[in-house]
């Protein structure tokens, strides 16, 4: 476009205040565009674009450049290049990475967010959806309504998105059959109405030649609707609905820019706040009254749903980063247990049992997935069992919390009812998530207190009690120096116990097989057992495999600080292999046996153990009485609060000289 009159809307040449008067009064629209790959997502943006006047002289320039050398239309503009940006997107013809665009039109304000239609990056098309509030749900009129439409439809269903647009492409590419777009809407009808989508607009169009995209296309006058930019421009979105409900803040963060004056700063997701109102911080349940809503600008006298606002009360009380301030007549609920849906968007499978962090608006808290009550087939949305979660499945599932959070349903609001799921150990996300319910038993199991504590029991027992965590590989002599070390402390006097992985499976966790999933829980369950043994005031040796870090971090915070001594015994594979009584590394190597560590499963090595005992340098009473020495030394807590001075091994003779193990029960 050649100068600022061309722009929609604006009224002159140098009236310039009155346009940008007129377009900030202008509503806005989020909205996506959906579907499977080659759908013809990133061309219908383009054209919206290019109609819209959004495009300035040199990138129109540039675009007819790029369209000859990178386009897929011959000679023809490729619109698909306006928001296809990235070299792997353009190289392959499909869109990777979400891209945001703006456009304006003379009676609305767009922000499009085109997502990517590839399976692989279904987890993209969730982050676009987060935030809109209409989805255009493209399907090639060739190929019509696939799994991917189906579920880009039922995400956009999940996050909360009521208005949709089915989008009927290329139908130049079909002669503009009346009979292909009935049977293709037709097709659809069912399946949204069963996900709470019925009220679809369905608009045959041509995203290339631009017919029914922003003009009326000649070629199908059976068609009697209105073109996508005037649906676009008309379709009523409610943003007024959010300032109606509870007032609810999320605390980012405790404004303390001097001693005279504390504010807590926030985005206001829902409802309306003023001075005088009496809020509720939770999950502590203190209520308080606002004094000032402070802004950069100055005081306001209210403040609202989508405002970023500091509020002042009257009186200190204890509030954090990641508390929520909440109407005090309607405070949201409280919970550490959750029925939520889940959207897995990780490589790696999700493991049951696993620790992992949970984001709820500012709040991040450590959070296991306890139970998948069924996975959701996107085709039929048939319930199906399953024990884990691949890239790209919806389940419905529960969650349980470290500690209790104040939360919405999603369906009331989507900043405290949507979550997401990070990894501890990669800090990458892995779902996200939107809670459903509490579940019952949250709000009535409460920790009960009593008199004897750990702190009494170990005065009695005239001990510390801790955690030593033997970890290796099967075979690499665990079972024997934790027995060895018992026998030490035992003739001390000291009162211990040896959770061994062979007994445990004989009836803690026999309902347990060798799946990753299944090693996740059986070594959270021996946590809990040894935390509780630990809290008996007994010093406890746990001999297992526990391949996976994150599950020995798991054990870690169980305890209190210098609790938790990670004994790595270092053992080369190849000798493991030697000492294998039951012959199971034979059967590993040959099919026979599946999941078994260091052949088919992986073994994570531990990156900061207490005491390393490396046994072709060490043998196994010398790594014993240094175990020993080191549970019995009040050792102080490292600098990071959870961890002590570390032994590395000393030399020694040949630790096979002293005897083996047995493969413990948790291999494989």
């Amino acid at each position: 476009m050649a100068d600022a009159t061309d722009l929609p809307g604006v009224p002159a040449l140098g009236d310039i205040d009155a346009y940008l008067e007129a377009h900030r009064h202008k509503s806005l629209l989020r909205f996506i565009t959906c579907g499977s790959v080659d759908d013809g997502k990133s061309t219908l943006i383009g054209r919206l674009l290019f109609d819209s006047k959004m495009i300035f002289e040199d990138q129109l320039a540039a675009l007819a450049s790029d369209s000859r050398r990178l386009g897929t239309q011959g000679q023809e503009i490729d619109f698909a290049l306006l928001v296809d940006g990235l070299a792997a997107e353009r190289e392959q013809g499909i869109t990777i990475d979400v891209a945001y665009r703006f456009f304006t039109t003379e009676k609305r304000k767009f922000i499009v967010a085109d997502t990517p239609g590839h399976e692989q990056y279904t987890r993209n098309m969730v982050t676009g959806a987060s935030t809109a509030d209409l989805a255009v749900l493209l399907v090639d009129a060739r190929k019509g309504i696939l799994t991917q439409t189906r579920r880009h439809a039922f995400l956009a269903g999940l996050l909360g998105i009521r208005h949709l647009v089915l989008a009927v492409n290329k139908m130049d590419l079909v002669d503009w059959e009346q009979d292909r777009f009935d049977a293709i809407v037709a097709d659809f009808a069912g399946f949204g109405a069963r996900i709470g989508l019925s009220a679809a607009m369905a608009i045959p169009m041509s995203g290339l030649r631009g017919d029914n995209v922003t003009h009326p296309g000649d070629a199908a006058p059976w068609y009697r609707g209105p073109t996508l930019l005037a649906h676009l421009e008309e379709v009523a979105i409610d943003h007024s609905g959010m300032a109606e409900r509870p007032f609810r803040m999320p605390v980012q963060w405790v404004n303390r820019p001097d001693p005279s004056f504390r504010g807590f700063s926030g985005l206001i997701s829902a409802g309306a706040v003023r001075p005088g109102d009496t809020i509720r911080a939770l999950p502590s349940g203190r209520d308080a009254i606002v004094t000032r809503i402070v802004t950069a600008d100055g005081d306001l006298p209210s403040a609202r749903a989508g405002q970023s606002v500091t509020l002042t009360l009257d009186r200190e009380i204890d509030i954090s980063r990641g508390d929520l301030l909440a109407d005090q007549s309607r405070p949201a609920p409280v919970a550490d247990q959750f029925e939520a849906t889940i959207v897995w968007m990780a490589d790696e499978p999700l493991l049951v049992s696993r620790s992992y962090w949970l984001k709820l608006g500012t709040r991040l808290v450590p959070a296991t997935v306890t139970e998948l009550r069924h996975q959701i087939n996107v085709n039929t949305l048939e319930h199906l069992a399953a024990k884990t979660l691949q890239l790209n499945a919806i389940a419905i599932c529960n969650v349980a919390l470290d500690q209790p959070v104040p939360f919405d349903p999603y369906e009331e609001n989507r900043d405290t009812g949507g979550f997401i799921l990070i990894d501890r150990l990669s800090n990458g996300t892995v779902a996200a998530g939107m809670i459903r319910f509490a579940l019952r038993r949250s709000e009535n199991v409460r920790w009960q207190s009593l008199d004897v504590d750990k702190a009494a029991r170990a005065l009695m027992n005239n001990q510390v009690p801790r955690v030593a965590w033997f970890t290796g590989f099967s075979g690499a002599g665990k079972s024997t120096i934790a027995n060895l070390v018992e026998k030490r402390l035992h003739s001390l006097g000291r009162r211990t116990y040896i959770l061994d992985g062979d007994n445990i499976r004989h009836g803690l966790n026999k309902d347990l097989g060798f799946t990753a999933g299944d090693r996740v829980e059986n070594i959270r369950r021996v946590a809990e057992v040894a935390r509780l043994m630990v809290d008996a005031g007994l010093i406890v040796l746990v001999s297992f495999i526990s391949p996976f870090r994150a599950e020995r971090r798991l054990a870690r915070e169980r305890l209190e600080p210098g609790e938790f001594v990670e004994v790595f015994v270092d053992t080369p594979l190849a000798d493991a292999e030697k000492r294998d009584v039951k012959g199971l590394y034979a059967k590993a190597r040959s099919g026979a046996l599946r999941n078994f560590t260091g052949i088919d499963s992986p073994y994570e090595r531990p990156e900061h153990p207490e005491i390393h005992v490396d046994t072709t340098r060490e043998a196994p009473d010398a790594a014993a009485e240094r175990i020993v020495a080191w549970l019995l030394a009040d050792a102080p807590a490292a600098a990071d609060g959870n961890r002590s001075p570390r032994y590395t091994s000393e030399t020694g003779r040949d630790p096979t000289a002293s005897g083996t193990d047995e493969v413990e029960g948790d291999a494989p």
